[in-house]
């Protein structure tokens, strides 16, 4: 899978991604980066690529013209989703992640200063994506973390193809709580029925624990969740 980025700092977006299970992946050849950078395509001595918003205002606004050159240097094929990285967008999802991981090819565009020439999200971009309610200095980082997101569902990337499929958000639920060695750290034991080997009754605790934890913390994700038979029963 190719990822790609349009990006004023391509250094920024691609030290948040050469470490961990997405480099390995890089290393195994399984994905692949490529960026662009809308300075490369200013056509003026100074290199501009902002410019003062129409009606006024504070900040500067990144240049229509010299994104759609980026995007264009990148060869694109047809119908890949170009994804603006905007704090204005909907909230990205692992939903969303899973579909773009199953697209072949995606690419983040990357806002900064006051933000991007409206024509861009209508014209350029298949849809923007927020990774929360608050606003980055610019785009790079969230289309990093979004980048992550996708790139570790792409077949083969995690060691265990099942190792994301408790992850949080599966099934509109929250994830189980893990432990590990020893079975007393910080005053506090393990639950027994982990150590117990009864994989129906630990599978019957995760699945318990996943709804508590997500009617608990996240009221919004259980009233939409994916309830199987029965569930109501566990809590």
């Amino acid at each position: 899978m190719r990822v790609s980025f349009v990006t004023l700092f391509p250094e920024q977006v691609l030290a948040a991604l050469e470490h961990g299970v997405v480099a390995r992946g890089v290393r195994a050849g399984l994905l692949e980066w490529a960026t662009a950078n809308p300075r490369d395509f200013a056509t003026d001595r100074h290199r501009t690529v902002d410019d003062a918003p129409y009606g006024g205002g504070p900040g500067m606004v990144l240049i229509a013209t010299v994104v759609e050159s980026a995007l264009k240097s990148l060869n694109l094929p047809k119908g890949t989703p170009i994804v603006l990285a905007d704090p204005a967008g909907p909230r990205f999802s692992q939903a969303d992640a899973r579909r773009l991981a199953s697209s072949g090819e995606v690419c983040f565009v990357c806002g900064h200063y006051e933000g991007v020439d409206e024509r861009v999200r209508e014209a350029l971009c298949t849809e923007a994506r927020s990774i929360g309610d608050f606003v980055c200095t610019g785009g790079e980082l969230p289309a990093a973390l979004m980048a992550d997101a996708v790139c570790r569902l792409v077949p083969g990337v995690l060691g265990d193809p099942e190792s994301h499929e408790d992850d949080s958000f599966g099934g509109g639920l929250l994830g189980f709580p893990l432990y590990t060695r020893p079975e007393t750290a910080l005053g506090i034991r393990v639950p027994e029925v982990l150590l117990s080997g009864d994989h129906a009754a630990i599978a019957k605790w995760r699945r318990r624990e996943r709804l508590l934890r997500t009617r608990t913390t996240r009221p919004d994700l259980f009233a939409t969740a994916d309830l199987l038979p029965g569930d109501l029963g566990l809590l």
